[in-house]
């Protein structure tokens, strides 16, 4: 407990940069796989390639993607947006098919009615699919959260700022604190990351909110509020 009293500053600013590159890979990933999961969904031919592809992204070692990445987009080693592409790759990987598995689920008898009721299939597929893929897209957004929270520490490896410092530089020094207050720290940021989350997809799916309600019963809501 001394030793982070006596380095809360160099604590804090680590968590900041540790926050700030969690961040926008969580949202980019999310953004890019919304299309990417709806051609899964829409054009079976697709879906097999598109799966496969981001199974085998994910399975790529993280540091060595680090690594090499650069060369193929010009960063420099040690570079934020080098972290923040690599992450948003992982996320990707981890998204596309938790989008296509969504999207599938939403019923067909449920499309037909939002047809029938004079839905184009863009209108339909934000007013009604979208919506109530929510759900499952939640899960797969949680997913991310937590696995882009711990892999921004890979960073540090490579000097990248962040709590991974706290590991290598613990490490080094043998200040067995330095390493605790990271692993804590890193916990603590994704448990509040994935409850702000939920709140975020209690707020925005309020149908969700009762479990027992049956998914033909919030369809019916999503339909009438569209």
């Amino acid at each position: 407990m001394n030793w982070v009293v006596q380095n809360a500053s160099y604590v804090g600013d680590s968590a900041l940069a540790h926050l700030q590159l969690s961040i926008p890979p969580i949202i980019l990933s999310f953004v890019l796989s919304v299309p990417l999961g709806w051609v899964a969904n829409r054009y079976r031919p697709v879906r097999g390639v598109l799966l496969t592809v981001a199974g085998l992204l994910y399975a790529i070692p993280s540091l060595p993607l680090l690594i090499v990445l650069p060369l193929f987009i010009g960063t420099g080693l040690r570079s934020p947006v080098n972290v923040i592409v690599v992450l948003t790759l992982y996320g990707m990987a981890l998204m596309v098919r938790s989008t296509a598995d969504a999207l599938e689920a939403v019923e067909p008898d449920v499309r037909q009615s939002a047809t029938a009721v004079g839905f184009s299939p863009w209108g339909r597929f934000w007013s009604v699919d979208f919506p109530l893929a929510g759900p499952v897209l939640l899960a797969g957004m949680r997913v991310v959260v937590v696995s882009t929270v711990s892999l921004v520490t890979v960073g540090g490896v490579l000097g990248v700022n962040g709590l991974g410092l706290l590991f290598t530089d613990g490490l080094q020094r043998a200040i067995i604190p330095e390493i605790v207050t990271g692993i804590v720290l890193v916990v603590v940021m994704a448990l509040i990351l994935d409850a702000l989350l939920v709140l975020l997809g209690r707020a925005l799916m309020p149908w969700t909110r009762a479990t027992a309600t049956p998914s033909r019963r919030a369809a019916r809501r999503v339909l009438a509020t569209a």
